[in-house]
């Protein structure tokens, strides 16, 4: 079983994702810690016992703890939103701006022979990790989006969508109208047995962004293929053989679908009012 949203290892409008900052690191320790430790500072300058430059240190301490409590529920989550995403990518960019300002700063003071240059290579280290932070953050907020777009698709699509140009976009395919799980483990063993890889799944029953449209992804699959290349072909034979339903795009639909994907099973139902799906 395989979902993209659960990639191992965040831009949106910052007013917003600065109060969202202030919700998720409620309950962090990093977050209180370096709080404490700034209420101190600033007494302690204001009666000029420490430069401020240090309290400006810590305060930027803080705001990288802040953005860190938004990336350990978003990018390190499994349940992303394209909400969240938002909240996601300012937060990395934020670390990465921050990284950057404190070594050209740092660059600086080493060109004027004010500071070692030894000092460089550590926060060349750490620019370079909050790049590749950043990087991941917007791989991850694509496929959110991604994914959003194709459960937008297959919810709006007629019952025989006919495309306007005369072109093939978007096929459907009832069949039994039904698509358990056995059956699902059946096409990914034979997929598997095909071509020595792993049925690339997109999307494994309810996710957050089908949860957060409001839509009962349960027992339905998004797959990661073109109907038209050989994996996908085969794909589509496969279900309609065994009467399986499924939605094939062929296309980036505008307003819909971003690229070519397979839906398999009936089309997404809403969930009613308050209801929780659960796989």
């Amino acid at each position: 079983m395989r979902f993209l949203l659960s990639l191992t290892a965040g831009a949106l409008l910052l007013c917003a994702s600065a109060q969202s900052a202030g919700q998720h690191d409620a309950e962090d320790p990093d977050v209180a810690r370096a709080r404490i430790n700034i209420e101190k500072m600033r007494a302690m300058v204001e009666a000029g016992a420490l430069p401020r430059a240090q309290l400006e240190r810590a305060e930027d301490a803080l705001g990288d703890a802040q953005d860190m409590a938004v990336l350990r529920k978003t990018m390190y989550s499994q349940d992303l939103t394209d909400e969240h995403a938002g909240e996601m990518l300012a937060a990395a960019q934020r670390r990465l701006d921050r990284r950057g300002k404190q070594l050209e700063k740092t660059r600086r003071l080493v060109e004027a022979g004010v500071a070692a240059s030894a000092e460089l290579t550590a926060l060349v280290e750490e620019a370079d990790y909050a790049r590749k932070e950043y990087d991941l953050a917007v791989s991850r907020a694509n496929l959110c989006h991604e994914l959003t777009a194709m459960a937008l698709a297959e919810q709006n699509q007629p019952a025989h969508p006919e495309p306007a140009d005369g072109s093939r976009s978007v096929e459907r395919y009832d069949g039994a109208g039904v698509f358990t799980p056995a059956q699902f483990q059946q096409v990914e063993a034979a997929f598997e047995h095909r071509f020595a890889k792993p049925l690339p799944v997109s999307a494994m029953g309810e996710t957050a962004v089908h949860r957060a449209l409001g839509f009962d992804h349960r027992n339905r699959v998004d797959v990661a293929l073109n109907p038209d290349q050989p994996e996908g072909v085969w794909l589509l034979r496969y279900l309609e053989a065994r009467r399986i339903p499924y939605f094939a795009f062929w296309q980036a639909v505008p307003g819909k679908a971003t690229g070519a994907h397979i839906h398999m099973g009936p089309m997404s139902t809403r969930l009613a009012p308050g209801a929780k799906a659960a796989d």
